[in-house]
C-alpha cells in the first residue's frame, strides 16, 4: 500500500494520497490551499488515478482544493452533512486571517459531492475499503477514515483523523459547532477503542499511534 502526503498552505493542512499500488486508483484526504501542485506531482509520478477527494471536515484549510481536485480528475469529494454549507461558506465561521487571505476566491460545491451520512459506512475505491466513522466535536459534521491494515501486516490498520486527534493534542473546539463534551466522547468511542499500534495520520503535524497517544496524550489522561 502507497501512503504519502505533504503539508499545504498557511496552515499546513496534512493533504494525504492512498494506494495499493503505483498505477492504481487513488484516495485524496483533504487537499487544502495551494495542495494541486504537489498532489499533482504525487500521482504523475507514481502513475495514480483519484477516486475519490474525502475530505474530514469542512474547515478552509482542509477542503481549499477539494472542488478544483475532484472536478479535475472527475471523481466524487464526500464530506458529512453537518460540514457541507462550508464547501461554499468556509471562511464565516474561521480565524480572521485565513478568511482575509481567501476575500475574492469563489468556492463552490465540486460537481460530484457524496455526503457520509451512515455512521461506520464503508466506502471501497479499488480495493482499499474505507470505514467512515463520525466524531464531532472539532465541528459537528467532522468524521474519521479508517483503513485497515494489509494482511500478514498485523492488527494496526491506519486512521486519518483529522482535527481530531493530534501527536499528544486534540482538536480545539472553541469555533462554532465545536464541542469539547463531544470531541472528548468521539475520541473515546471511536479511536480509544482501536488497536495500540493503529498508525494515527492527522490533519496537521507528525504522526503518532493510539497506543503512544493513550500514554503521552495529557487531553487524554483519565479516559478510556
Amino acid at each position: 500500500m502507497l501512503v504519502t502526503g505533504f503539508p499545504a498552505g498557511l496552515a499546513a493542512c496534512n493533504c494525504y494520497v492512498l494506494a495499493p499500488r503505483p498505477g492504481a486508483d487513488a484516495i485524496v484526504i483533504d487537499p487544502g490551499q495551494r495542495a494541486m501542485g504537489p498532489l499533482r506531482r504525487i500521482l504523475d509520478e507514481n502513475r495514480l488515478t483519484p477516486a475519490a477527494v474525502l475530505l474530514t471536515h469542512g474547515h478552509i484549510d482542509h477542503i481549499w482544493s477539494a472542488q478544483k481536485v475532484a472536478d479535475t480528475y472527475g471523481c466524487p469529494a464526500y464530506i458529512h452533512p453537518e460540514d457541507r454549507f462550508m464547501l461554499t461558506d468556509p471562511v464565516k465561521d474561521f480565524a480572521p486571517r485565513l478568511a482575509r487571505l481567501a476575500l475574492g476566491v469563489l468556492f463552490r460545491e465540486p460537481r460530484q459531492l457524496i455526503e457520509l451520512d451512515r455512521d461506520g459506512d464503508k466506502l471501497d475505491f479499488g480495493g482499499i475499503t474505507v470505514t467512515v466513522d463520525h466524531t464531532p466535536g472539532h465541528t459537528r459534521g467532522s468524521v474519521v477514515f479508517r483503513v485497515d491494515a494489509p494482511i500478514g501486516a498485523g492488527p494496526g490498520g491506519l486512521v486519518f483523523t483529522g482535527d481530531t486527534l493530534f501527536r499528544r493534542s486534540v482538536g480545539r473546539t472553541d469555533l462554532p459547532g465545536g464541542s469539547g463534551r463531544d470531541l472528548l466522547g468521539s475520541i473515546v468511542d471511536k479511536l480509544l477503542v482501536l488497536d495500540d499500534d493503529t498508525v494515527v495520520l492527522p490533519g496537521h503535524g507528525p504522526k503518532t499511534t493510539i497506543g503512544d497517544e493513550r500514554r503521552t496524550n495529557p487531553f487524554l489522561e483519565g479516559l478510556s
